[in-house]
């Protein structure tokens, strides 16, 4: 067996299916009600973890900034996370609120591609958020250290311990710099893959208020 990664890589199948059929003429008005059908359906295929996504911002150099975080919820056309606002991503979005989310499902052999700009919903709304958070996480986020360099195990230990013990005090304390944003999609994209490429790609735009939809070649 070769051992050059152009190999391996060829080696490796890709949309082997078989996929779930999708019925193009039966399209909901809306990206985000079209959204939660194909979410329910992930959930029900077993996908692991379908709440979770791609995120991109883009830095002050004009480079895109990709992660995975979680989707909190879905209202309307608006698509929630969460974040530090003094985090890498949340200086990003301070300075440039244009952002994508990619959200894909291998089993099912489909993604969705969101574009549009975070707003941030404010100090109540993210502490709301924060509230909700474990133990372990909201310790790990009021270290207030994220990003920055980590000299030893054991000073990030320390640090957590201490907020535990700060949370085990006071249940309601919250760290004032984070926050929950919304995403207003300007457009959306679904996409059901095909083993034989012959994607079936349906694409949503937000024209003057009103959502319009086509579809596009694969």
């Amino acid at each position: 067996m070769s051992d050059k990664p152009s190999d391996l890589l060829r080696g490796l199948k890709s949309l082997s299916g078989p996929f779930p059929a999708w019925n193009t003429e039966l399209l909901p008005d809306r990206p985000g009600d079209l959204f939660l059908e194909w979410l329910r359906l992930a959930i029900d295929y077993g996908v692991k973890e379908p709440h979770a996504m791609t995120i991109s911002t883009v830095d002050s150099n004009g480079f895109p900034d990709a992660r995975v975080l979680i989707l909190k919820d879905v209202v309307d056309d608006a698509f929630y996370f969460a974040s530090g606002s003094e985090s890498r991503k949340g200086q990003q979005l301070e300075n440039n609120p244009y952002v994508a989310l990619t959200f894909y499902w291998p089993t099912l052999g489909r993604q969705i591609r969101i574009m549009g700009d975070a707003v941030d919903m404010g100090e109540e709304a993210g502490a709301a958020d924060f509230r909700k958070r474990s133990i372990g996480a909201r310790a790990v986020a009021m270290t207030g250290r994220q990003s920055q360099e980590l000299e030893s195990e054991e000073e990030l230990e320390r640090a957590i311990a201490a907020q535990k013990e700060r949370i085990s005090r006071d249940p309601d304390v919250v760290t004032p710099n984070w926050r929950l944003y919304a995403v207003n999609a300007k457009e959306v994209e679904f996409w059901q893959g095909d083993p034989e490429r012959k994607h079936v790609r349906i694409q949503y735009v937000l024209q003057h208020g009103q959502w319009k939809h086509r579809r596009l070649w694969p």
